[in-house]
């Protein structure tokens, strides 16, 4: 009985091992491409933002950690994960594109990337990860919504429910207010890391 026990567990082990082996070949041959085609849909959204830009140089001097935090101090819940310069093909800057993550959806955060050019009008967003409710909150990344935002220059967006009468007025998008209020708080947030830390 005992060694029967004995050799059932050194099966059951070797199995064990056998399996944990695959799925570790398997996560490596996998995460390749996992991060290829995460930055495609990255590229994807620069280009969405800045389509007249040749490349996109990651910035690496300042820290966004500090950034978010002094955001934090401003009121605002959001982060800010990536900044990269925009380039025409001679290599001179156009501007920026900021990710930011908005984490006041209804439901969980939204991630995506901003575009602000040098004077600090901002060229657009574009999403790259969004779990809102489809056919409502999912809306934000419709054209319908995002070009209250391009090519605009004010201090700060606002959301409105009636009708959008000045620059600075985002319609809401029916039923998802909560959505609209979280993309344009994050729009917001990129202004204000401008300000504090790329103007001048």
């Amino acid at each position: 009985m005992n060694k029967r026990v004995v050799k059932d567990a050194l099966i059951l082990t070797a199995f064990t091992l056998v399996l944990g082996f695959i799925l570790g070949g398997v996560h490596e041959i996998t995460k390749e491409r996992i991060e290829a085609s995460e930055l495609a849909a990255k590229q994807e959204a620069y280009r969405v933002v800045f389509p007249e830009a040749d490349s996109f140089v990651e910035d690496e001097e300042i820290d966004l950690v500090d950034a978010t935090d002094a955001l934090a101090m401003l009121g605002f819940n959001d982060t800010i994960d990536e900044l990269m310069y925009a380039l025409d093909a001679s290599g001179e800057q156009l501007g920026y594109v900021v990710t930011v993550t908005a984490k006041d959806g209804s439901q969980s955060s939204i991630t995506f990337a901003v575009g602000i050019e040098n004077d600090r009008t901002v060229n657009g967003y574009s999403i790259t990860e969004i779990s809102e409710t489809p056919g409502l909150g999912d809306k934000a990344k419709l054209d319908e919504f995002n070009d209250q935002f391009e090519e605009v220059d004010v201090d700060s967006f606002e959301v409105v429910k009636d009708g959008k009468d000045e620059d600075d007025e985002i319609q809401a998008i029916t039923g998802a207010t909560i959505t609209s209020k979280a993309v344009t708080n994050g729009v917001n947030a990129v202004l204000e890391f401008y300000d504090h830390f790329l103007a001048g």
